[in-house]
């Protein structure tokens, strides 16, 4: 009897491990606006640390499934901070996607708002490991002379 229920005791923390691990594979809106408020608060911190931070790819503070902080400079545009290393010292504004001009809108909305103030931007892109195109809503805010963001599929 007993191992009979340590089998079943042992089976039901299997299942509910299981279920932690087929968590939703996206991000959402409240997990992007908390993940982008930590990266306020590091920017606000330490400028030079928070960069690092955000473009390290092990920082799970700063990237979870799809959801990481992107930042770029005011002054040229260029990418300070992102997921693709490929992309840093970039211009975000010249971005295309498809031929939506995706980088120039990410730069304008945030470009003339108030520091501390959230901006948001819809664009569609394709889902990961799909070739099916979604909504996502980029969450914008300036700190500084950085503008920096976390998409998440709507």
């Amino acid at each position: 009897m007993i191992r009979t229920l340590s089998i079943f005791a042992l089976a039901t923390s299997l299942c509910a491990g299981a279920t932690v691990v087929r968590a939703d594979p996206f991000g959402t809106s409240e997990e992007a606006r908390a993940m982008l408020d930590r990266a306020v608060a590091a920017l606000k911190a330490d400028q030079t640390a928070a960069l690092k931070a955000f473009n390290d790819p092990d920082n799970k503070q700063f990237r979870d499934r799809d959801l990481y902080v992107f930042c770029f400079s005011l002054a040229d545009g260029n990418f300070t901070a992102y997921l693709s290393p490929a992309l840093i010292g970039t211009d975000i504004r010249d971005l295309k996607l498809r031929d939506d001009p995706i980088g120039q809108r990410a730069y304008d909305v945030v470009h003339d708002a108030a520091e501390g103030s959230y901006v948001t931007m819809d664009y569609k892109f394709p889902k990961p490991g799909t070739k099916t195109t979604a909504v996502k809503l980029s969450l914008e805010t300036r700190v500084g002379n950085q503008a920096c963001g976390v998409s998440y599929f709507k």
